[in-house]
């Protein structure tokens, strides 16, 4: 079952079910996925385009929760991290810093990176293998660590 076609069902349990906060949440994330269809050009996306649309989700929330955090505005934060554990369901199991880690040395071995302006090349080869499975930013950290050693 394709990740579109969980969302569908979900919602339908969760509408069956009195889920407000759940439906709001996958209702706002299937008309995310509709939209970057529409953008594409009425191209159906397959579930890596799902996946894609679905990390910017969480991303933009996790944005959210730092800025609500900054005000003290502990209700947005709470709201806004449930709305996060659902789309979670959906993404691929993420990756532990370790595993990314181990990942970030060895594309920095594989591409001959010496320096931080070799950066580039290192994100060209390992964005690929990461993609919706670790935070982007974090990603971004731990390159600029090991190339500045």
């Amino acid at each position: 079952m394709s990740i579109k076609e969980q969302l569908t069902r979900d919602m339908k349990e969760a509408m069956k079910a009195h889920e407000k906060e759940r439906l709001t949440v996958i209702r706002s994330a299937r008309g995310a996925i509709r939209q970057a269809e529409i953008d594409g050009g009425h191209t159906e996306l397959d579930d890596e385009g799902v996946i894609g649309v679905l990390s910017k989700e969480v991303k933009m929330r996790k944005d959210s929760i730092e800025e609500f955090e900054k005000g003290g505005r502990t209700d947005l934060v709470e709201k806004t991290q449930a709305e996060i554990d659902v789309l979670m369901k959906y993404l691929p199991a993420q990756l532990s810093e370790e595993e990314v880690r181990a990942l970030v040395a060895e594309a920095v071995e594989k591409t001959g990176a010496k320096e931080p302006k070799d950066m580039g090349k290192v994100m060209g080869a390992l964005m690929p293998k990461v993609k919706g499975r670790a935070d982007g930013k974090l990603v971004n950290q731990l390159v600029r660590a090991q190339l500045a050693k």
